[in-house]
């Protein structure tokens, strides 16, 4: 969400920035509707101004007539006032962020483009198998009994892939607590207005034929004071969500920006929207862990690109030190959500697919979160809200994939990665009977 102001001081650019992310919005609308917005609570708080006048005059017969009429004129209004409100908020939660000069114009995913690789595709001198052959052959993931207990895309994960998975967690948790980051375990059950606020939802109501989110329904939850709760919560894709709205509503200090936080959590996607891809193994599922870096920044440009370079920085490394092959892009405006001002995605290579697929992202949202979530740092005498800054620091299924397959030896085994040894415990995994 953008400031109004704002929006009108550049609503130019605004529409071309709707424009080149296929959001559908009238500005001009908005604006006209702000207006009427504005018209209204003026109006209201001159009545206002004017029933206090009569509140303190002698209380006669006609002072109390003129007190009821301004009353029922204030409730008119209000009921205006209310309607107006609505189309306003639902028209300002789609306004984009301006995204960035550097950000290419682009129709959709295929005009991405690649502004980094490392390492080059792995080469075999066998006929390589593909993470569920190997996941069967070494009793590593078991997808048929996950399927009978979880349903569609669910898995159970076994034997060394645990140690390879936890290691995974825990090797990127520890290098980013030694880079300044402070770690969390962040709630992954909660409240409505944190997916909205961090953008999750596609309006401001959670809406279950877009949004790829969990509806969890509530009717037997009690509140603190032992009444029932009717508020329904909702599963987290990531932990993001709950890192940001960790300080929502408050007023934090300049001195204490930037912050860094790294999060681990459980991770839940209805993936409703990829019906029909990628529907066998461990790539696109239902429930995964991941590692989450967020940065808080002050609303200074280039601080938060600074922090978003660092943020970056960190999730390549993670892949050179595994000595997984990978490509980062730079996302075109047309791939780029509402929100962002910039995105860059990382790609390992995925010798199944004889390509890359997508292990991470980076995003910049400027204050469009904050705004939401109402986040705010103080600044001498003024606040402002801050800026918002996420990016994936590792997620277990797809870098397990990659391990997996880009490891793998001509007797079937897999080799481990350097930097996992002390978690898995052995050099190589082979078959059980073996």
């Amino acid at each position: 969400m953008l400031d109004i102001k704002f929006i009108k001081e550049n609503a130019d650019q605004i529409k071309k920035a709707a424009r080149d992310k296929k959001i559908d919005i009238d500005i001009d609308r908005l604006l006209s509707v702000n207006e009427e917005r504005v018209r209204l609570i003026t109006e209201i708080q001159e009545i206002k101004t004017e029933q206090n006048k009569f509140s303190k005059a002698k209380p006669d017969l006609a002072t109390i007539e003129s007190l009821k009429i301004l009353k029922s004129k204030i409730a008119t209004l209000r009921e205006k006032l209310d309607s107006i409100e609505e189309d306003y908020l639902d028209l300002m939660i789609k306004v984009p962020t301006i995204p960035s000069t550097d950000v290419p114009f682009g129709k959709d995913d295929s005009e991405n483009v690649e502004v980094f690789k490392w390492g080059e595709p792995t080469k075999f001198d066998f006929e390589p198998k593909s993470h569920i052959e190997l996941a069967e052959d070494l009793d590593l993931i078991d997808f048929t009994r996950g399927s009978k207990v979880a349903g569609y895309r669910g898995y159970y994960v076994k034997n060394e892939a645990v140690m390879l998975q936890m290691g995974l967690m825990m090797y990127a948790l520890d290098k980013l607590v030694k880079k300044g980051f402070t770690p969390v375990i962040p709630p992954t059950l909660v409240k409505e207005f944190v997916l909205f606020g961090s953008g999750y939802f596609s309006s401001r109501k959670y809406n279950p034929e877009i949004d790829e989110v969990y509806k969890i329904e509530n009717e037997q939850d009690k509140n603190a004071d032992g009444t029932l709760s009717k508020e329904s919560k909702f599963l987290v894709g990531t932990a993001e969500p709950s890192i940001l709205a960790y300080y929502s509503d408050e007023v934090l200090e300049k001195k204490n920006l930037p912050m860094k936080i790294c999060g681990f959590s459980q991770c839940y996607r209805s993936e409703i929207g990829s019906y029909g891809k990628n529907t066998k193994g461990i790539y696109r599922v239902h429930e995964f862990m991941k590692i989450e870096q967020v940065g808080i920044t002050s609303a200074n440009i280039e601080e938060a690109e600074k922090v978003h370079q660092e943020l970056r920085a960190v999730a390549k490394e993670i892949h050179e030190d595994l000595k997984i092959p990978y490509r980062e892009l730079i996302i075109c405006t047309g791939d780029l959500s509402a929100g962002k001002y910039k995105q860059y995605d990382i790609e390992a290579w995925i010798p199944s697919m004889n390509g890359y697929g997508e292990t991470g992202s980076a995003s910049n949202f400027l204050d469009w979160q904050s705004r939401r979530l109402n986040v705010k740092y103080r600044d001498k005498d003024t606040t402002n809200y801050v800026y918002m800054l996420n990016s994936t620091a590792i997620p277990s299924p797809r870098m397990l994939i990659a391990i997996m397959e880009n490891y793998q030896q001509k007797d079937g085994t897999i080799l481990v990665p350097e930097v996992l040894k002390q978690y898995v415990g052995k050099d190589i995994i082979g078959k059980k009977n073996e």
